[in-house]
């Protein structure tokens, strides 16, 4: 009868002991890849990181690698400080990255009553910046969220003190102004850490039941705008032409008044010069009179004859043209 050959016998004693030997340094590894992974982190260029230990805010840390007791000691905040942030009102934007963005229906945030008891839809958007990170997060609870009130409440303030006129057209850029002026106000005055850099107006339309009739009217408004607009050229084109030549008739009677007035004066200095003249000597200023009157107009006609006043049969003696 066969026998079973011997098993080799496999000594465990020894891996376990080599096994044991390496444990520590194991477990050193898993410590040192624990503490980099949870110790390490990166501030982004755009952000400060508010450090806690315990929950205690202990620094205020730049952009860059920094380090941090892992295991739950310490707790880092990422704040992005130089970023450009924007809450939307009355209307959202699906690729909106603020986490702080409502997603509630938005209708009830723009449905307002102005000032004459009208109704009008106003969509608007506050931009702003994290000023101080520390005051963000540790003074006020949900700064956003108390942004949005207080924001949402101006608006509707600013906007009831107006017409609807106003709202719709003309007064958009004033309540732009005013409600940035009363929110930077009341964020100063709250230390909520933020600053509000611009608040735009985008959609204002009145309500859509009565859209089609607003639309009508602002056609008419704007049709009686253009014809006033028109009325004026024309008027700016024909009141100055007329207006330029009542100013050149003028000037021109002016001057011959002035000339007639002159030629006046001249004539009745001659007139009196000549009568003193006459009173020194009468025959011979007539004389002269009658010498110069005849110097100026015999030189006008075409043929003179001069005859004595006693002579008799003085045809014959003119030699006549054929024909006369």
């Amino acid at each position: 009868m066969a026998t079973n050959p011997k098993r080799p016998v496999i000594d465990v004693s020894s891996g376990a002991r080599s096994l044991l030997g390496r444990l520590p340094l194991i477990v050193v590894g898993l410590l040192l890849i624990v503490f980099i992974a949870t110790g390490v982190y990166s501030v982004p260029p755009d952000s400060e990181a508010v450090l806690q230990r315990f929950g205690k805010h202990i620094d205020t840390q730049m952009p860059g690698l920094r380090f941090k007791i892992p295991f739950g000691v310490d707790m880092v905040t990422i704040v992005p400080v130089q970023r450009q942030l924007k809450l939307e009102f009355g209307f959202q934007t699906y690729d909106n990255s603020n986490p702080f963005q409502p997603p509630e229906d938005p209708e009830a945030e723009k449905n307002m009553v102005t000032g004459d008891l009208s109704a009008a839809e106003v969509e608007w958007i506050v931009q702003y910046h994290i000023e101080n990170s520390k005051t963000y997060l540790f003074h006020v609870r949900n700064p956003e969220v108390t942004l949005r009130d207080l924001s949402e409440a101006a608006v509707r303030e600013v906007v009831g003190d107006r017409t609807v006129d106003a709202v719709l057209t003309t007064g958009r850029q004033d309540i732009e102004t005013e409600v940035g002026a009363r929110l930077r106000d009341v964020v100063t005055a709250l230390d909520l850490g933020l600053r509000i850099d611009t608040v735009q107006l985008k959609n204002v339309n009145p309500p859509k039941p009565v859209q089609d009739s607003f639309d009508e009217v602002n056609r008419a408004q704007q049709e009686r705008e253009q014809m006033i607009n028109q009325a004026n050229g024309d008027y700016n084109k024909v009141i100055p032409k007329a207006a330029g030549e009542a100013e050149q008739k003028i000037s021109a009677a002016e001057g011959y008044a002035l000339k007639r007035v002159n030629e006046a004066e001249g004539d009745g200095s001659r007139f009196t010069a000549l009568l003193k003249e006459y009173d020194k000597a009468p025959e011979v200023t007539r004389r002269r009179i009658f010498l110069e009157t005849v110097q100026e107009v015999i030189p006008g006609l075409d043929k003179t004859v001069i005859i004595d006043e006693d002579a008799r049969n003085f045809l014959p003696m003119l030699q006549l043209p054929n024909g006369k």
